[in-house]
């Protein structure tokens, strides 16, 4: 964005506009439903990766976080966040890196769910300082990596640790198979079994002798539909900053809590076709076409004018390397309206994550505002 730009007509498209009223809405509403339970958040940062939206999520700039990559990790800790949870399986090539933070004053701790992963951090722990403390993951669901609370590894994997002087922090599930509801259904038995597969683990370690004072669970989903929280320490969750699409049809959030999108150009009309021709494709949007399998397809996304609104049943039907195709969605009554070229729409994304991932910097406004308010940089990388 050049110096003089004061608004959503000034800037160059595509680029990645942030309402902020919305994300403060959706943060507040978490954390109020999470106090109510009693239990500590630990916001997942990979959505956001910006320091301006994190703040707003911290009571406390020390933290704590949730983080994907080490890259997140080392810019955090650069704008004076100390206390992270690694949430992605450790790889071994990784553990200098993780100890030169924690040598710096972090208290980062990593994710394993292996005894061979639990051996590099033994080895690693005898050769420097700086030694992360340690989450088991546990598989709630069947969905990625993790033990389930009932395999002989999850004691393994603890023993390693324990002859090897590694401190055994608790454990860590995440119940990514929350994905796959649809309008809110099975949404609260995915947060039980969530819960009952982290808790149930934690139990066996300590009957095992060993210490567990972490069980910490989370996905969006999840968080927003748990009914009970018993046993669990903390709770994690990340897209709920900004909401999608891929939310919406879970049935966790209403399109007016969407908070990104992504600000385009009319470039083009093939009236023969029924299309609209926009600046953003792929490239701006990103490949993610998670809505794809629900009852409702937003294709690429969902078309609104500059402020921000719906406009009538379009969405991005097909998407090329630079270039959107805007249509009427199929089956729907509507009819294609007349944008002019050099007309300016925002697309609410799929996926906030992947969308976000695009760009370089958040050009921030007020619900029904083209002034901006800000413009926060972010964060990539690994």
């Amino acid at each position: 964005m050049g110096t003089t730009a004061h608004s959503l007509d000034d800037i160059e498209t595509p680029s990645l506009v942030l309402d902020v009223t919305r994300m403060e809405r959706n943060i507040d509403r978490l954390t109020r439903r999470l106090t109510s339970f009693g239990v500590s958040f630990r916001p997942h940062v990979k959505t956001a990766k910006s320091i301006d939206v994190v703040e707003r999520l911290l009571g406390d700039r020390a933290g704590p976080i949730t983080v994907s990559t080490l890259q997140e990790a080392e810019y955090f800790a650069g704008c004076g966040i100390t206390d992270m949870t690694y949430a992605v399986g450790l790889a071994p090539g990784r553990i200098a890196r993780v100890q030169a933070l924690n040598a710096r004053g972090m208290n980062l701790s990593v994710l394993i769910d292996s005894p061979e992963q639990a051996r590099a951090l033994v080895a690693a722990a005898h050769s420097t300082r700086g030694t992360p403390g340690v989450l088991i993951e546990i598989d709630c669901d069947g969905h990625r990596g993790g033990v389930r609370p009932d395999d002989p590894q999850l004691l393994a994997i603890a023993a390693v640790l324990r002859s090897g002087g590694v401190d055994l922090r608790g454990v860590l599930t995440h119940a990514g198979e929350s994905y796959s509801c649809r309008g809110g259904m099975g949404l609260p038995q995915a947060a039980e079994a969530e819960r009952v597969a982290a808790v149930s683990a934690a139990e066996r370690l300590r009957a095992a002798g060993h210490e567990a004072p972490v069980v910490s669970v989370g996905s969006t989903p999840t968080a927003h539909f748990a009914q009970d929280l018993s046993g669990v320490t903390e709770v994690r969750a990340g897209v709920f900053v900004f909401f999608d699409l891929v939310m919406h049809g879970i049935g966790v959030c209403a399109i007016d809590d969407i908070a990104l999108s992504v600000l385009a150009t009319v470039i083009g009309h093939r009236t023969e076709k029924g299309w609209l021709l926009i600046d953003a494709g792929w490239m701006a949007l990103s490949r993610d076409r998670g809505t794809a399998r629900h009852p409702v397809d937003q294709g690429y996304g969902v078309v609104c004018d500059v402020e921000g609104r719906p406009v009538g049943d379009l969405i991005v039907s097909d998407a090329s390397q630079e270039h959107g195709i805007v249509s009427v969605r199929p089956g729907s009554g509507s009819r294609l309206p007349d944008l002019p070229i050099g007309t300016r729409v925002r697309i609410l994304p799929n996926h906030a994550c992947a969308t976000g991932a695009q760009h370089d910097c958040y050009h921030v406004v007020r619900p029904g505002s083209r002034e901006l308010f800000a413009t926060w940089p972010r964060m990539r990388g690994w």
